[in-house]
């Protein structure tokens, strides 16, 4: 495996800015941000689980200058994660163009495109020896493409240098929610790139859209999903998530998998929002685990859903090789986790 190589200036894959006031918020005062009183339920502790697998990718992570979206969000699940050789980047830079509530991205104006970007996460792909990666990047409404060609690219650089290794791409709406012909047309350069899952995060409510994610629209998201059901193949999954805890009732989400269904997403994930500072929507609720598994049950058996991932700790790539895999989109090369023997 090689080195990745830097470039003088380049910018780095970083998920967030090192100064978390920078962060984004909700600056609207019509939104309730105040933080929630009392302790956290006990189902929302994880403990800390050492692997092979996982003291490997983080002995690897620690000689490469990039940031995993694992490592910076503090995300619950990288001990799962990294023990089945699954990592997540973040690319188009640290400055995202929209702001939702519930986000910890900082929102600003991009300060330059580094198209050098796809060619350093292949050679961190293959540095890691990971067997599934994941590629998300903030909104790009600055540029024409909306960002698209900078996810083609980086499927392609990863094909070329790892083909068994499964690709999963969740970008934005390519601007398709404010200009349908705009976003068809960039979401074409990433069809014809071949990921095996292509997401797109609705991520809440119909009632609770406009208030939670402005600069999308609820409808439109749908219209896009559906696009791109329409325009990959088969074999390629299509995925969405949803966040819970923001205000929604429990009929509203299993009225948003219906939509989500009905528009061709195969596969799900559902996770609890956990309010991130004052700064951020305020947190309405907890939601059960035994709440999560209905909601998990009611799209496998009742929706036909080929993978629902439910639950407190669910992130939108947690267990993405295995959901890949459930939707026959990608399977795991020998030797590696679930693989089976070399």
């Amino acid at each position: 495996m090689t080195e990745p190589i830097i470039p003088p200036g380049a910018r780095t894959l970083a998920v967030l800015p090192r100064e978390r006031v920078q962060r984004a918020g909700v600056v609207r005062r019509s939104v309730d941000t105040s933080l929630p009183e009392g302790r956290k339920p006990e189902w929302l502790k994880v403990k800390a689980s050492f692997g092979d697998n996982f003291r490997d990718v983080t002995k690897l992570m620690e000689g490469l200058e990039l940031n995993t979206v694992c490592a910076q969000a503090a995300c619950p699940n990288i001990y799962e994660c990294w023990e089945m050789r699954e990592a997540t980047f973040l690319i188009g830079g640290e400055d995202c163009t929209r702001r939702c509530g519930f986000c910890q991205i900082k929102t600003g104006k991009p300060k330059g495109y580094d198209t050098d970007e796809p060619r350093r996460v292949a050679e961190a792909v293959e540095h890691l020896g990971l067997r599934f990666s994941v590629i998300t990047m903030v909104a790009r409404d600055d540029l024409d493409d909306g960002g698209a060609w900078l996810v083609a690219e980086t499927i392609r650089q990863i094909r070329a240098r790892t083909p068994e290794v499964g690709v999963e791409v969740l970008p934005s709406d390519f601007g398709y929610g404010n200009d349908p012909l705009k976003g068809r047309l960039a979401l074409e350069q990433v069809v014809a790139a071949e990921p095996d899952v292509f997401a797109f995060n609705l991520e809440t409510t119909r009632r609770l859209f406009p208030t939670i994610r402005p600069a999308f629209d609820y409808d439109r998201g749908l219209e896009f999903l559906s696009l791109a059901r329409d325009r990959f193949p088969a074999t390629t999954a299509v995925k969405s998530n949803l966040i819970v805890g923001m205000g929604e009732t429990d009929d509203e989400v299993l009225e948003c998998l219906r939509d989500l269904r009905s528009a061709g997403v195969d596969t799900l994930t559902i996770g609890q929002y956990l309010q991130p500072s004052a700064q951020h929507l305020h947190l309405e609720r907890y939601v059960t685990p035994e709440t999560f598994a209905r909601f998990r049950t009611y799209g496998e058996a009742e929706l036909g859903f080929a993978h629902v991932e439910a639950g407190p700790m669910v992130r939108s790539s947690y267990h993405a090789g295995q959901q890949a895999m459930d939707a026959k989109a990608w399977q795991p090369s020998p030797g590696q986790p679930g693989g089976g023997p070399c």
